[in-house]
């Protein structure tokens, strides 16, 4: 068996090194999905920026990770509302929904050829838990359902058979693809990328650094690293905040799975550490990328015990897998489970994405490239490095009514208004008791309800005023106001809904402990 990530790509382009001494508006240490990420996005928005890579881009974690693109964090739901409250763990999901439509529109602007997908994603209750974990996963349903997020719970999912809350429509991509193309994006947009070029001796005050034995000068700096750098903060600052971190090793096994029929999806379980996997098709053959067994970093002396723990869990469900490579990477841990990003000490950072590093770390390069264009991001205090306690009470979505995410969810999740405000010839998404419905009333004053969830892969369907039809903005299936199908890929029609089934069972029930 290979001792590789899957990853690991025939050729790749390559950038030169540091040749001569720079300067830039906006300085990004490090070439993973953060650091990439910001300079695209800043390179597109017409800013200089110079990227720097001690190694080659896409060599540390990011060539590690099992690239699952998931809004839903490892904390559970309910744990995040039972820490932070309601508006804030709906916040956190916001911003990593906004990060996983971040990566859509990129991969669609540069038509990156990434093997991205939508696919469906199973949080499914852990074998052998000591109490049942049934009315925990129905709670995370229907918290995340009222914030707007499509998830439902069924009593099976596919492949393990236990209780499960389905997220209709999360993403996968080959992340080296991906990377490497959104750099040479970024270079032709006029960004700088640097491989084989480590950055040391900042100089904190006439904010340069050198590389190459070469010097950047530069206005803003971003520690796009995994674990920050010390850079431009002094030792005590460094030193404070390597205190909020745990390092974990988290393992990983890739296989082919003859003769098995599953869906592409995404599974993760309810345990800790959790045990994760995804299916790919690749050619004709049906793959699995599988991890966990996690442990502290430097404390485990049997990792084999770890691969072979792994090894038998696949084995479990798919009793024929032949397994091709195994390998392992580093998640970052917090204090309370959310990622610092934001400026400390004289430089902007970010870490500790636990198991969602594909997620957060594009949300960190979005939030770094609007620091330097001076945008306000609607999650800087949920995130900054040192965050108080936040507000009991704070209405993100009215706050940041103008901010591009915070505007497609409001046309999105639904209106509370009622059916009976609809004019003729209107239709609207509603919130009704908790649930999405697509409600339409005609030239005659005739209403129809039906459900506002794409049976193609789950997304949520919007009213197109102009044609008169419901359309979903995942994969372009039209429906007419009655629901009936006019153009796929979806191929049955919208679902009715019985008004009688709208009973008041809302809101969510209070979070049991």
């Amino acid at each position: 068996m290979k001792h590789e990530s899957p990853w690991k790509l025939a050729s790749v382009p390559s950038f030169p090194a540091l040749d001569q001494d720079a300067s830039t508006e906006a300085l990004v240490i490090g070439g993973g999905i953060s650091g990439v990420t910001a300079a695209y996005l800043l390179a597109q928005a017409g800013c200089s920026v110079i990227l720097v890579e001690k190694d080659r881009l896409g060599s540390g974690q990011t060539f590690c990770t099992t690239a699952h693109i998931s809004y839903p964090t490892d904390e559970r739901l309910r744990d995040l509302v039972k820490t932070f409250g309601r508006e804030h763990a709906e916040a956190v999901w916001d911003a990593c929904k906004a990060s996983s439509d971040q990566i859509r529109r990129n991969v669609c602007a540069e038509s990156i050829d990434c093997d991205f997908s939508h696919v469906p994603a199973y949080l499914y209750a852990a074998e052998g838990a000591e109490k049942d974990e049934t009315p925990a996963l129905h709670e995370d349903a229907s918290l995340a359902s009222w914030m707007g997020f499509d998830a439902r719970f069924i009593s099976q999912c596919p492949v393990t058979h236990q209780p499960a809350v389905l997220f209709s429509n999360l993403l996968k991509f080959h992340p080296l693809k991906y990377l490497l193309a959104l750099a040479e994006a970024a270079q032709k947009k006029g960004a700088q990328i640097h491989e084989n070029c480590e950055a040391w001796e900042f100089d904190p005050e006439k904010r340069t650094v050198r590389c190459n034995g070469h010097t950047i000068s530069y206005q803003h700096v971003f520690i796009a690293t995994h674990v920050p750098l010390q850079g431009t903060a002094g030792m005590l600052s460094s030193t404070l905040l390597q205190t909020k971190l745990a390092g974990y090793t988290t393992y990983a096994m890739e296989a082919e799975l003859p003769d098995t029929v599953v869906p592409e999806a995404l599974w993760w379980d309810t345990a800790d550490p959790y045990f994760y996997f995804r299916t790919d098709k690749v050619g004709d053959t049906l793959r699995i990328i599988a991890g966990g067994e996690d442990n502290k970093t430097g404390q485990e002396e049997d990792t084999d015990a770890r691969y072979t723990a792994l090894m038998q869990r696949v084995q479990k469900w798919f009793p024929s897998a032949r397994f091709l490579r195994r390998w392992s990477g580093q998640v970052i841990e917090t204090v309370d489970g959310l990622p610092y990003i934001g400026e400390y000490a004289g430089q902007f950072v970010a870490t500790g994405f636990s198991g969602t590093g594909m997620t957060f770390g594009t949300l960190s390069g979005m939030m770094f490239a609007e620091h330097v264009q001076g945008i306000a991001s609607p999650w800087k205090s949920l995130f900054h490095v040192e965050r108080k306690e936040l507000s009991s009470t704070w209405d993100y979505l009215k706050e940041n009514k103008d901010y591009p995410y915070y505007l497609t969810k409001s046309l999105f999740m639904g209106s509370s208004r009622k059916p009976e405000e609809l004019g003729e010839g209107h239709g609207a998404i509603l919130r009704m008791n908790g649930k999405k419905v697509a409600a339409a009333r005609d030239k005659q004053g005739g209403l129809t309800l039906l459900s506002a969830i794409c049976p193609h892969m789950g997304c949520v369907v919007g009213w197109n005023h102009a044609d008169q039809l419901w359309e979903c903005p995942c994969h372009g299936s039209t429906f007419t106001p009655e629901g009936k199908v006019l153009t796929g890929p979806a191929e049955t029609p919208l679902e009715p809904v019985d008004p009688d089934d709208l009973s008041p069972d809302w809101p969510p029930p209070a979070l049991g402990m």
